[in-house]
């Protein structure tokens, strides 16, 4: 008799024998029909850096870069998937939990009012579900991901391994509702309302703003179809995120704003891929911005050897990387130049490694990296040479 791939594993740990899970199989119960369609996956991500000069009291800030990774050895985050897709039933539901565990998780700031635990978040969780409409129109309700950016909050779906001041601007996670709708294979659309910008789950834009206050956000997607030779699978994504922002600690706090336009493009040239992103953040209260532009080229050299190049500009004026705007007094980075360039070479089964060069240079005649004292600052330049190697499973 076949069984199937839970009751092995529970035979496994001793819950079960297999004998009576014989017996069980013969009448499946609704939970273990439920639990044949659900799927387990994630992976585990680990860096070494390397950033030479002394002092490292003023890294880089873009997302989950912190002097505790510095010049050493990482464990960065685990992540544990359990995901029912939806199927092509007219009324399909499904769910996704995406649970993270380490240093990275922590640095989320998805930990919901009055729990905090360290080195855990709830990265993603929520019901999908599938309505008749059209082609179908599908929900998500819960805690997901931003509808805006090139770069994913994941390493291993970027292109290269640090995060970009652009991501590092963006929201990461919001509690709420989303729907989405494909109207054709050229053109897609998103749109959803959640409690704040921030990623904190279950967090309130009240106090100070109304009970009724929430965050709004939009997305498109246009992609290029076959009749346009080398250039179809090429897309072009444009997205607002308007809301309260309940977390001062992180690009600011208060009223703010997001705007994003993205676009991957396919060339002539067999492997080779370009990229570019655009992403602006105000906040009301200061009246002030931050934006970044950013280029991307990707090209597969081989079946495991490629090669990935960013090159980024900022202008940090909100200020909402530099010590922020609640800081007295508050300072900005002024303007940065980050070139980035990664080798990926997937020598193992399942397994990404790569190894990154990135340069952080001042423009603004402002020494804003380094330093051996937290506020002391001392030199415009700020290198680093990481290893990064991801398992999926």
């Amino acid at each position: 008799m076949k069984f199937n791939k839970w009751t092995v594993a529970l035979a496994a740990l001793g819950v079960v024998t297999l004998s009576s899970a014989a017996k069980a199989e013969e009448k499946a119960s609704p939970v273990m029909t439920a639990l044949s369609s659900t799927t387990i996956s994630g992976y585990v991500d680990t860096s070494a850096e390397w950033n030479p000069g002394t002092g490292n009291a003023n890294l880089p800030p873009y997302r989950f870069n912190s002097a505790n990774k510095a010049d050493g050895f990482n464990l960065d985050v685990v992540q544990l998937r359990i995901d029912k897709p939806l199927d092509e039933a007219d009324w399909a539901a499904g769910y996704r939990a995406d649970l993270w565990f380490g240093p990275d998780a922590a640095a989320l700031g998805t930990s919901s009012t009055g729990w905090n635990v360290s080195d855990f978040a709830i990265k993603q969780a929520y019901v999908a579900l599938r309505a008749p409409i059209g082609t179908g129109l599908d929900f998500k309700m819960g805690v997901f991901d931003s509808v805006i950016g090139y770069e994913s909050i994941e390493a291993g779906n970027d292109p290269n391994y640090t995060r970009s001041y652009g991501n590092s601007i963006e929201p990461t996670t919001h509690t709420g509702l989303l729907a989405s709708y494909r109207f054709c294979d050229a053109f897609s659309a998103s749109a959803g309302v959640a409690d704040t910008v921030s990623s904190t789950i279950n967090g309130r834009a009240n106090p100070p703003q109304a009970e009724s206050y929430k965050t709004y956000m939009g997305s498109i997607a246009l992609t290029a179809p076959e009749s346009m030779g080398f250039l179809k699978g090429s897309t072009l994504y444009a997205g607002v995120v308007n809301g309260f922002s309940n977390d001062q600690s992180v690009n600011g706090g208060g009223n703010r704003i997001n705007y994003y336009v993205g676009a991957t493009v396919a060339t002539p040239l067999t492997g080779l891929r370009l990229g570019a992103a655009w992403d602006y953040l105000q906040v009301w209260e200061q009246k002030c911005e931050t934006w970044t532009i950013a280029g991307y080229a990707s090209y597969q050299a081989t079946e495991k050897l490629s090669f990935h190049l960013r090159a980024e500009y900022l202008d940090d004026g909100t200020p909402a990387l530099g010590s922020g705007i609640w800081a007295t007094p508050p300072t900005s980075l002024g303007k940065v130049l980050a070139l980035t360039t990664t080798v990926q070479y997937d020598l193992w089964k399942n397994v990404i490694s790569r190894l990154e060069l990135r340069w952080d240079h001042s423009l603004s005649d402002q020494n804003v990296f380094g330093g051996t004292v937290q506020g002391e600052p001392n030199r415009s330049n700020a290198w680093l040479l990481g290893a990064n190697v991801i398992y999926k499973f």
